[in-house]
């Protein structure tokens, strides 16, 4: 390599020299009228993607991002008023982090009413899906700043008074994709009471800076001493399994992430359900095999390692709450040749069983494992993380007083510029209550061409219609 020549970049998955290797290495926090509190594993983890400047996970365009059709008559300052109630209820959503680099910490910021932009769709006849969808593509191509306060920002599109697009988008580091449908429940909740000239009286929910505390306290616990050994027994040796990048890390310079979209027919979603239901496992983890064997065959390794997002939503109390909360868990699958698609979903799911019940921050896992993403951080190749979307308080076609709200779930226009993603990419599918298998692959525009990411799409369809019985 010459002088001159850019070389590759120190490596993503490197932890910071100032980020503890155990929650209890840091003093508590005061709390008190500063709202000052320290920040999760979670954080601490986008902490170690951080690039240091507007792309990174702490600039502006790393957002959650959730749209919703409402029908009904909706009334715009009623929604505004109740926009006011969920921000004061959850005080995520008015946290910002500052990320002082020998005191990385949170500030709760008093509640205040959130931006609320209403515009006039046009009406496109019987295609309003395709004009909902352009707004809630337009709003996630937007910046969401980390300071800003609140972090909420609302944007309801109406073709009509009784037909309208609700979007919501927050900064990512503290809203996960679970807290974003939570916000929405609340806020229907809360619209439903204004409405009718009540205070909204919903049961009192625990704040982030609570689970904060906990999961400092139980740190050393000896559950948690536990897990950590489970994964440095489980993962000695191992590196999760990369992609190889179309330029070398630091040769491009395009800016931002881009998202394709896709769907796959419902006869291949209900192939699926059936396999998992004769094999006694979810949907994802076939899902999950096919894409190992994906992995597989393009590498030639005998061995996969998958990395997937879990929600994080333990302890239960955690579950209606918002915040920052998944957890990203390596699923190390044997590949060996010759393999049988049923042997490998019944390896999946004993993987996935025994990640799920030995769940931990990756920052936690990494530092029994510091090896783990060394191959995925090269000059020339990234970690695609495989996920299915999944939360318990996916609105589809539920009334709320007298309006009907359903999520927006079956994207399929592309996009150039969207959702900031850290590094590499992210692979998200669901089912769709429409029918048919739906998803997305968000990855780096300065890593990768768009033409890849399709060929990934089509690979996988090819794969799992090769695996699965007609």
């Amino acid at each position: 390599m010459r002088r001159d020549e850019p070389g590759p970049p120190p490596s993503l998955w490197t932890l910071p020299a100032n980020v503890p290797t155990t929650s209890a290495q840091r003093p508590e926090p005061l709390s008190g009228p500063a709202r000052r509190f320290a920040l999760s594993r979670q954080q601490e983890f986008l902490r170690m993607v951080d690039s240091g400047d507007e792309s990174g996970p702490f600039g502006p365009c790393y957002t959650i991002v959730g749209g919703w059709r409402i029908t009904g008559p909706l009334e715009v300052a009623v929604l505004r008023t109740a926009l006011a109630d969920v921000v004061a209820r959850h005080e995520s959503l008015r946290t910002s982090i500052v990320r002082d680099p020998g005191d990385p910490h949170q500030l709760v910021r008093p509640p205040r009413e959130p931006n609320l932009d209403v515009e006039a769709l046009p009406d496109t006849g019987t295609d309003r899906e395709r004009g909902a969808e352009f707004l809630l593509n337009e709003v996630e191509s937007r910046p969401v700043p980390m300071e800003q306060c609140p972090s909420l920002r609302a944007y309801l599109g109406r073709f009509d008074r009784d037909d309208a697009v609700l979007v919501l988008a927050a900064h990512h580091t503290g809203v996960d994709g679970w807290s974003i449908h939570v916000v929405l429940r609340d806020l229907a909740l809360c619209y439903r009471a204004r409405r009718v000239g009540r205070s909204p009286e919903l049961p009192e929910v625990r704040q982030y800076q609570d689970y904060v505390r906990w999961q400092r306290q139980a740190a050393d616990a000896p559950a948690v001493i536990a897990t950590r050994r489970y994964w440095r027994d489980h993962l000695a040796g191992a590196v999760v399994t990369p992609i190889p990048l179309d330029w070398p890390r630091g040769r491009n310079q395009a800016d931002g992430s881009a998202w394709h979209r896709f769907r796959y027919d419902d006869n291949l979603r209900r192939r699926v359900q059936a396999y998992a239901a004769d094999r006694r496992c979810t949907p994802f983890m076939v899902l999950a095999a096919a894409y190992v064997r994906q992995l597989a065959d393009a590498t030639g390794l005998d061995e996969v390692v998958m990395p997937t997002f879990t929600p994080g939503r333990r302890p239960a109390w955690t579950l209606d709450m918002v915040g920052s909360f998944f957890n990203l868990l390596p699923l190390r699958v044997a590949t060996p040749p010759g393999d049988r698609f049923v042997d490998l979903v019944d390896r999946v799911r004993a993987t996935c069983v025994a990640a799920y019940r030995h769940e931990i921050p990756f920052v936690d896992l990494l530092t029994v494992a510091p090896a783990l993403m060394g191959a995925a951080a090269g000059e020339q190749h990234a970690s695609c993380v495989f996920q299915l979307v999944q939360s318990p308080f996916m609105t589809i076609d539920e009334r709320i007083g007298d309006l009907t709200y359903r999520a927006m779930r079956r994207r399929l226009r592309s996009q150039e510029f969207g959702s900031q993603i850290p590094d590499g990419a992210l692979w998200a599918v669901e089912f769709d209550a429409a029918g048919g298998i739906v998803g997305s692959i968000g990855y780096r525009r300065s890593q990768f061409r768009a033409a890849t990411a399709a060929g990934l799409i089509d690979d996988y369809r090819d794969t799992l219609d090769r695996a699965l019985p007609a």
